[in-house]
């Protein structure tokens, strides 16, 4: 389907799917990144430990084991533009069950109302990333050229993932023990999930012409014969569980930390989510960045430059004193949103610099692995889609680590874990996505 996509962009420009594509990365970010300062809310709600924080995210990835491989199905038969319209009702569903979830009394039966929203939003979400990344590496009129528009559509990822926890922290602030002060956000999300709808049903999407004919039988076991991509498999999982796991708990760190400072200028919920925004608007820098360079820098010194410099940021993040501050962008709710510097561990500042490390591994990674597969590329997309579970999972288990939180250097002990993983991530961009069969 790859030469088919790009023997027709040789004769049809496809600005508009382009711009489309774009766009859906940029809710997926959005409606994935709400969850995070939602996570305080939930559990101020159910008193309970930093775990508890984690259950929208462990919520809305877990749902990428269940609909991965359906999606990457649904996709071959049914093509990009039925399965996107498919993905944005079922996102627009999902929101407004999470929207719903406050006007239940009882604040347990409230949770889980919440959580089967985030569940069923992750479904949208998966089914969006099987159509988008597949789609634009298509798109591209050769390897570096795909991985080039991959890495723009996730530039607008991280401008949606930097505007979820910044606007979101900002609305609700530290008194918030309710879903309901994040109505806005709910507002604004169902409102784009519609106008979605409304311009992909009405615009023209490129699509196989054997689309709806009788097809090939692909085994999908054939996939799993590439090395590269087995071990490209396991790299993705690992990717969204460090991607988010650095946002996550680098939120969360200094919310902590916020809170047993009272003295510290701003507001906790509100500063932790502009922090944890600087870390997604450098994903967005560093997407532009290598969406700039893809086209000549290629995917594999990509991955391996920026695994090591994210496992050099993450061991400065560990290492340096609490005491070591440095002054950061912060917002002061109480003097009307106002922007303001908060002093904090100098430690964040590395956290949040990782952003610029992360922001390519997607589109590289994903570039590695389906090198040599042909068609069966878009089935590996949706056992793609099965592995960013580990974007709930992972975190999860971070979240273990840290504990009850009760003593915050916890949270900086919990990044041994995001180190391991990165260990893995240059182990596959060094050795691991060298192309091979398996015999």
């Amino acid at each position: 389907m790859e030469k088919t996509i790009e023997s027709q962009t040789r004769n049809k420009n496809y600005v508009l799917p382009i711009i489309i594509m774009f766009a859906l990365f940029f809710m997926i970010a959005f409606v994935t990144g709400y969850q995070n300062p939602l996570g305080s809310v939930i559990k101020k709600m159910t008193g309970g430990d930093p775990i508890f924080t984690q259950l929208g995210t462990l919520a809305n990835f877990i749902a990428y084991a269940f609909m991965g491989y359906p999606a990457g199905i649904m996709l071959q038969k049914k093509g990009y533009k039925v399965t996107s319209l498919a993905a944005v009702s079922v996102g627009f569903f999902g929101v407004l069950v999470t929207y719903m979830s406050q006007f239940i009394g009882d604040v347990n039966t409230s949770v889980i109302i919440y959580l089967i929203g985030a569940f069923i939003s992750g479904f949208s979400m998966c089914m969006l990333n099987a159509v988008v990344n597949p789609m634009l590496n298509s798109l591209g009129k050769n390897q570096n050229q795909g991985n080039q528009l991959v890495q723009f559509g996730g530039a607008c990822n991280s401008l949606g993932a930097t505007l979820a926890p910044t606007v979101v922290g900002a609305l609700m602030g530290n008194n918030a023990t309710s879903i309901a002060d994040a109505n806005a956000v709910f507002y604004m999300a169902m409102g784009i999930f519609a106008v979605a709808f409304l311009v992909i049903r009405f615009s023209e999407l490129p699509e196989s012409p054997t689309l709806g004919k009788e097809q090939e039988k692909i085994k999908v076991s054939n996939v799993f014969k590439y090395r590269n991509f087995v071990l490209g498999v396991v790299a993705i999982f690992f990717y969204v569980g460090i991607e988010v796991g650095i946002a996550n708990f680098s939120l969360q760190y200094v919310e902590n930390y916020l809170s047993a400072n009272p003295a510290t200028v701003g507001t906790a919920a509100a500063t932790a989510g502009a922090v944890s925004g600087i870390y997604w608007l450098l994903m967005l820098v560093g997407r532009l960045v290598g969406g700039s360079v893809g086209g000549k820098v290629s995917s594999r010194i990509m991955l391996a430059s920026v695994s090591s410099l994210a496992l050099i940021f993450i061991l400065l993040a560990i290492f340096m004193p609490e005491t070591s501050t440095i002054d950061m962008i912060g917002i002061d709710k109480a003097d009307g949103f106002a922007i303001t510097t908060t002093v904090l561990p100098i430690s964040v500042l590395f956290l949040v610099l990782c952003g610029l490390c992360t922001s390519v591994m997607w589109g590289a990674i994903f570039n590695l692995s389906v090198q040599g597969l042909g068609k069966l590329t878009q089935v590996a997309s949706g056992i793609f889609m099965v592995m960013v579970c580990g974007g709930g999972i992972l975190p999860a288990i971070q979240g273990l680590i840290v504990g009850d939180g009760a003593d915050i250097t916890n949270y900086m002990n919990s990044f041994w874990l995001i180190f391991a993983l990165l260990i893995y991530l240059l182990f596959y961009a060094l050795v691991g996505s060298r192309t091979k069969e398996n015999k």
